[in-house]
């Protein structure tokens, strides 16, 4: 089987095959961050769902860090998940098959296993809302009651965004208009219309977030 080309349609970047394993350069340099943070948050024995997964290089870091969870990674694009399912094999038995999530589409949860966790990284600002209002309502009908859903990537924050996020922003919106760096208050007003209620905001590196939500009982 012959290895696709470097870059696959949502990449903002340019990405090297090798044995059948996409690495990503931004990975590269955040997944021991994101997986370090991830350790603290999510629950013990946690089956969690990776919405978003990309190359599968952030499941696997994960999974080092916590070698009690259970990896659901998923994608849209088929090149994706085909690098996911490779580096599934560095966790042998816990990064489970990838799956073909659109959460988009109104039906996208069903089917889907017991799950105690959601993650989703750098989605949300390339791709467009209605992909953050399907992944609020969808993660309002999976979650149980105490269960975290974790959104990590570039927020605007007023007057606080940095000048990183506001070029970042204009160049998403130059490539599709129905792209962009969300607000911040925008995504925590969707999250608490389904149900959920930001618990953290956390610094990370290159001037992301990652905001950890919580679903409440209703």
């Amino acid at each position: 089987m012959s290895e696709p080309s470097s870059d696959t349609p949502a990449a903002m970047e340019s990405r090297t095959w090798s044995e059948r394993r996409l690495h990503s350069p931004s990975a590269g340099r955040n997944k021991a961050a994101i997986a370090h943070e991830l350790a603290r948050i999510l629950p013990a024995d946690a089956a969690v769902l990776e919405i978003g997964s990309g190359t599968g290089e952030h499941a696997v870091a994960a999974c080092q860090a916590r070698e009690d969870i259970i990896w659901h990674p998923s994608d849209p694009d088929a090149q994706s998940r085909a690098s996911q399912d490779a580096w599934s094999t560095e966790c042998p038995g816990r990064i489970q098959a990838s799956r073909a999530l659109d959460v988009s589409l109104a039906d996208w949860p069903a089917g889907l296993p017991e799950t105690d966790a959601i993650v989703c990284c750098n989605v949300i600002h390339i791709s467009p809302w209605r992909v953050a209002e399907g992944l609020a309502k969808g993660a309002e009908n999976l979650l149980s009651p105490g269960a975290p859903l974790v959104l990590y990537g570039p927020f605007l924050e007023g007057e606080k965004t940095a000048p990183s996020n506001l070029e970042f922003d204009a160049s998403l919106k130059s490539r599709n208009p129905e792209w962009g760096v969300r607000a911040r208050d925008d995504v925590e007003t969707l999250l608490a219309r389904h149900g959920f209620d930001l618990e953290q905001v956390i610094g990370m590196p290159a001037n992301n977030l990652m905001l950890v939500f919580r679903k409440t009982a209703r």
